[in-house]
């Protein structure tokens, strides 16, 4: 699965659900994969499945750590806001960096596509001490509510792309003995507040952004009213 294939799948959808409603909501999801929607991305180009082992190799025989810098030098951009603890998506970008000589971050479109709806984007932010906090009273409650007993029922999965992520990384690690539980309760934590502030600086780009702390529900109900339904 890749953003392109969201791009369309979402679009899909959405003509669908215009049938019969006026108004669509959107939540949720990364800054990559709204950008693909809202505004449109390149096709990705099919890999030679030399430099695709080329890439896997090097993973496998250098580590995470090898493939973050390798990223970091061909790609910056993309480097400041991928997932670091995601090493399918970091190696996606390099595979594509060998295979066309472009940048993964140079995919979106200069011109953006033409959609045939229009959006009102609302960005809920909180401040960053509150925005920690809640991050790590999360990961308390997930580990309460059996996030390690989850990881064990899917190690045999553990290569799949939807495990390769915050989370379930770090606990495989400890049952590889690799980490303690507690360090890797920790790992989490902090692979969390990193792969936020990533976030929140992806969106720091635009400016047609509504920011609102997500107790202020008065006011975003008065600028829907006013941008959607004009009233007000």
């Amino acid at each position: 699965y890749n953003v392109s294939l969201f791009e369309q799948q979402a679009l899909e959808k959405l003509n669908e659900l215009f049938v019969t409603n006026d108004i669509v909501i959107l939540t949720g999801g990364s800054g990559l994969y709204i950008d693909a929607l809202l505004f449109g991305i390149d096709d990705l180009p099919d890999i030679d499945p030399q430099i695709r082992d080329q890439v896997k190799d090097a993973y496998l025989q250098n580590g995470i750590e090898f493939i973050r810098r390798e990223l970091r030098s061909i790609d910056p951009e993309y480097y400041a806001h991928v997932d670091l603890a995601n090493p399918n998506r970091m190696m996606r970008a390099i595979e594509v960096f060998y295979q066309t000589g472009d940048k993964f971050s140079s995919l979106h479109k200069n011109e953006k596509k033409q959609r045939n709806f229009n959006t009102l984007k609302i960005l809920l932010s909180r401040q960053r001490d509150e925005l920690n906090d809640r991050i790590n009273a999360r990961t308390d409650l997930m580990f309460e509510q059996g996030l390690l007993d989850e990881t064990k029922s899917l190690l045999q999965y553990r290569n799949e792309n939807a495990l390769n992520t915050v989370g379930y990384k770090e606990l495989f690690k400890y049952l590889d003995g690799e980490y303690s539980l507690e360090m890797a309760k920790e790992k989490i934590k902090t692979n969390t507040r990193r792969y936020a502030k990533r976030q929140i600086t992806w969106f720091k780009r635009y400016d047609d952004w509504h920011v609102y702390h997500p107790g202020q529900i008065d006011e975003i109900i008065q600028l829907i009213n006013k941008k959607v339904f004009n009233i007000g």
